[in-house]
């Protein structure tokens, strides 16, 4: 029978770039720290196992999630159930940047992440294959769901884990600096604390998002890991730049409280959002072979008048603005 109660700890740390060794003591460590101050879950930042900017380190630092080099890990989450992110290497040799959810000396779910960034400092495309599975999972503490930092600016993705019935939803991140000033917190940080006080209050979760600090590659991480309950008030926080342990309750009849004063969930209409996604998605793909006959026909007809046929990149180049500038879905970086 799942918990009504439990301490949750957020491990806010400095994993050290490619060292799995080092940062398996810390984690040892801080695991220790947090079974000794009452905690019954610890909660670990996105590759806290590898660090971020590995590149071609991928394949050193990676590890098999049911593996035994991770037996260690396993043997501890007898005594405090774990949340952790590394570099998971598949049976099929594709590796992913992932979470693992262990409990009771058991490995209990996976997450790979779904939204991989390619904008900004960002590559991670590039090194790991795409998570195609979201949702949520039985532990012992209630109905849970895992995300990694850009799967949660993703509405779909916090929307599908509050579907599957989720009453905590924990997002690991590596989230760097961005537009910070003098004296300011950075600009991001202003994000992510809407973000996730939104989806607490819209779906009625708990909301633990846990934060790496340090530096890679002169690249700053601010942390700020919290928790937050269902009605987007703050239970437990970290500080900004610097490694701490910080812990609250989730108290899952906040949950029952919310979901009775909001039916949000309750009257959301799954068959609804199916059949219309479905719809969109026909478009979408009459649209894109459309463009795709256009294309053939203006290679022909190019051929046909003795210029050098375009290639498909030139035909799908972004659209000239009177600036001379090509637009992009995301705009600035």
């Amino acid at each position: 029978m799942a918990l009504d109660k439990f301490v949750l700890a957020l491990a806010q740390i400095d994993p050290r770039l490619g060292d799995v060794e080092a940062n398996r003591e810390q984690v040892a460590r801080r695991l220790g720290e947090a079974r000794a101050q009452g905690a019954d879950l610890v909660i670990f930042p996105e590759l806290a196992l590898t660090g971020y900017f590995l590149k071609d380190q991928v394949p050193e630092v990676a590890l098999r999630a049911d593996g035994p080099q991770l037996a260690w890990l396993r043997e501890l989450s007898k005594e405090i159930a774990v949340v952790i992110g590394l570099v998971e290497e598949s049976r099929a040799f594709i590796y992913y940047n992932a979470a693992l959810y262990l409990e009771r000396g058991e490995l209990v779910h996976v997450h790979r992440k779904c939204y991989l960034p390619t904008y900004g400092l960002f590559d991670e495309l590039r090194y790991f294959g795409r998570g195609r599975r979201l949702g949520g999972f039985d532990s012992r503490f209630g109905r849970m769901a895992l995300l990694i930092c850009e799967d949660m600016w993703h509405p779909s993705a916090v929307y599908l884990a509050a579907a599957d019935y989720a009453a905590t939803m924990v997002t690991i991140s590596a989230s760097p600096v961005w537009g910070v000033g003098k004296g300011e917190l950075p600009e991001n940080a202003a994000h992510w604390r809407k973000l996730v006080r939104f989806s607490a209050e819209t779906w009625g979760l708990f909301v633990a998002y846990c934060n790496r600090v340090g530096f890679e590659d002169g690249v700053g991480f601010w942390g700020g890991s919290e928790l937050v309950d269902p009605f987007g008030q703050t239970v437990a926080a970290a500080p900004c730049y610097e490694e701490g342990l910080v812990l609250g309750e989730v108290d899952l009849r906040k949950t029952r409280r919310k979901r009775l004063l909001s039916t949000t969930l309750r009257d959301e209409d799954l068959q609804l959002t199916l059949s219309e996604l479905a719809r969109i998605a026909r478009r979408t793909a009459r649209a894109a072979e459309t463009a795709e006959l256009g294309a053939a026909d203006g290679r022909r007809a190019a051929q046909d008048n003795g210029a050098p046929p375009a290639s498909r990149d030139e035909v799908a180049a972004p659209r000239k603005t009177a600036a001379g500038k090509g637009t992009s879905r995301r705009g600035p970086g």
